[in-house]
């Protein structure tokens, strides 16, 4: 007998992936929504996401348009660690959509806007055996057995499963009006008794080893009236582990007989925590269990996690980007949090950013040209020139990384806004800034509501703050630059961007070995953590073996430091780049009149051309990327 091969993938989900567009005014009616926030959605799509989150090896089969929104659904999946491999991109059927608002407490109205949809279109062509027999387990799910194919695919899916020793786990997943059971404005309904749907959902029990479900979700399945009887009629049919979804008071599992006090089932840790949304919260859940699971942990275990990362989504707005990653997970579970929203758990949220970007950057060098004042000083009176020499530099950068990964410009609004357009399209990180320039005690350009500039930008662009800050400064000054830092890293936060603070404290006073630690310090006490720093090279391996144990200390997750240049010398950044070399927090560098300031002179003054101009910049810049990387 020939042994089944040993699994590469965790589990497999299938069925439904749309697009979710949350309402972000909140306790507002659908009609009276203003504007949404775009998710990944489906309860398949949620479980491959939340469980690829907690460190298993997850994937999806579906189907979604070969449009826009398909394509953000592979790219989204793809960012969290989800194989996409299963996904059929079907260019004659749009990808489902979604739309909610948080009305009330619980209260969440929904529209599936779903006809002829993506993924409805799964048949049994669209099941690789190969595929399927690399999991250890496949997830179906309800909807997808509302119809002939995409039972069929489900269904193949699951003899190819239990023919190669794997698992078989049933989400119940019960939408009434995706089985033509109530009208469109029904999306929030959740339980229509139904002869038709009890038989088709009561025939995959058999074949399962986990089913999961509310109360509801149970009855209907089963076609029984009650909770007991539901169990029941369940376990007549099947030996499978049954988790019994309660909401607030958690969940109950069955692993044996169902005994006659429902309650004496297996249960595990409850998280009392404000209700805010509850759609997606049973995906969270699954999500939780089947880590424990797949894992071997004891049910009473899985069961704890499930609950955990229920309570994480049913606080927070969205689904799958609300899903806890396994370090927050783990946090949350040693640690609590002093909130019942959890949202507003700065704690939380703060390890919840910084572990589920959207993209790593183990090296980044930047080629910095936001600068304003300096170029207007080189320019003089052709300042209405600036704009066409920054999109001169955004060459010059491309060339240089000639579509590598790791290198990025910055870019200011006030004359790069043609640059910005050219750098997206190459794959650079974009950082820009927001400070007026000069300004003690720090002050923002343009408006001091940083929050409605931010919605603007690409959601990777990375805003920046330069901040002359020195630890000795007065006391007053230096509460001001911090309440100033602090706005516009919530703003950050609120809206979902990076944020890069840049400390100069050279320009305001002495500095030693440990100035810029000391000034990490009070910045970390005062709240602030940025996703990056930028700071000046310091004088010693001792200097960089300080800020290296301030970050390590204070922030674990941050994404690093990179180096900045004023206008030194090739030769004297390489010194500094080889001292930093030691450090373990340092990531690369944004350097900028080293690489501009001699081509904008020339330029300006006539006496170099647009494409002489990009060959010196990138001369520079490739001389400061070779140096970095000997």
């Amino acid at each position: 007998m020939v042994e089944p091969q040993r699994p590469t993938l965790d589990v497999i989900t299938i069925g439904r992936a749309s697009v979710d567009l949350y309402g972000q005014q909140i306790g507002s009616r659908l009609e009276d929504i203003q504007s949404f926030a775009k998710s990944v959605g489906g309860c398949p799509a949620n479980i491959a996401v939340g469980t690829a989150r907690l460190g298993l090896r997850s994937a999806l089969v579906t189907r979604v348009g070969g449009e826009q929104m398909g394509r953000f659904i592979t790219e989204q999946l793809q960012r969290e660690g989800v194989e996409t491999a299963g996904i059929v991109s079907d260019p004659e059927r749009l990808t489902a959509l979604v739309l909610l608002a948080v009305e009330d407490e619980g209260v969440s109205p929904m529209i599936f806007v779903r006809t002829d949809c993506a993924d409805m279109a799964l048949t049994e062509a669209d099941i690789d055996p190969d595929f399927i027999a690399s999991a250890a387990a496949v997830v179906v799910t309800g909807t997808h057995f509302s119809r002939p194919n995409t039972e069929a695919a489900q269904r193949k899916a699951m003899r190819i499963a239990r023919a190669n020793g794997r698992k078989v786990v049933f989400d119940i997943d019960y939408r009434p009006n995706l089985w033509g059971l109530a009208g469109h404005a029904a999306g929030f309904s959740r339980y229509v008794k139904s002869e038709r749907v009890s038989e088709r959902l009561g025939s995959v029990l058999p074949e399962c080893d986990l089913i999961v479900g509310t109360e509801e979700e149970i009855m209907i399945a089963a076609g029984a009236d009650s909770v007991p009887a539901a169990l029941g009629a369940i376990r007549a049919l099947t030996a499978a582990t049954i988790v019994l979804k309660r909401g607030a008071m958690g969940c109950i599992v069955y692993a044996g007989p169902i005994p006659d006090d429902l309650e004496q089932g297996i249960v595990g840790t409850g998280f009392p925590i404000e209700v805010y949304n509850v759609l997606g919260a049973g995906d969270a859940f699954m999500s939780g269990f089947l880590r424990g699971w797949l894992r071997g942990e004891e049910l009473a275990v899985c069961a704890t996690w499930a609950n955990a990362c229920g309570a994480f989504a049913v606080s927070r707005l969205l689904c799958a980007p609300e899903y806890p990653s396994w370090e927050e997970l783990s946090w949350f579970l040693s640690h609590g949090s002093p909130h019942r929203a959890l949202r507003q758990d700065d704690a939380l949220n703060h390890i919840h950013r910084a572990t589920t970007r959207r993209r790593q950057w183990p090296t980044l060098m930047a080629l910095a040209i936001d600068h304003r004042k300096q170029l207007e000083d080189i320019a003089g009176d052709q300042a209405g020139r600036i704009a066409d020499f920054k999109v001169l530099a955004v060459a010059a950068a491309a060339e240089v990384a000639a579509g590598r990964s790791g290198f990025g410009m910055l870019l200011d609004d006030k004359y790069g806004r043609q640059a910005l357009f050219a750098a997206g399209r190459h794959d650079l990180w974009i950082g820009r800034p927001l400070e007026q320039p000069g300004a003690v005690p720090l002050a923002f350009e343009f408006s001091q509501d940083v929050g409605s500039r931010l919605v603007e930008w690409p959601v990777e662009h990375c805003l920046k703050v330069l901040c002359f800050y020195h630890p000795d400064d007065p006391e007053g000054i230096n509460a001001a630059q911090r309440d100033k830092l602090r706005a516009a890293q919530d703003a950050a936060e609120k809206i979902g961007r990076d944020i890069l603070i840049e400390l100069i404290p050279s320009r305001l006073g002495p500095v030693d070995a440990h100035t810029t630690a000391r000034a990490l310090a009070e910045l970390y006490a005062a709240g602030l953590r940025p996703d990056w720093w930028k700071l000046e090279p310091q004088p010693s391996a001792a200097a960089w073996a300080a800020i290296d144990a301030e970050i390590a200390r204070a922030d674990p997750w941050c994404r690093g430091v990179l180096l900045l240049g004023l206008d030194a010398p090739v030769a004297a950044l390489a010194a500094g780049f080889r001292v930093a070399k030691a450090s373990r927090t340092v990531r690369g560098f944004a350097v900028g009149r080293t690489i501009f300031a001699d081509a904008a002179k020339a330029w300006f003054a006539g006496e170099m051309s647009d494409a002489a101009a990009v060959a010196d910049m990138a001369a520079r810049f490739r001389a400061l990327v070779e140096a970095w990387e000997k």
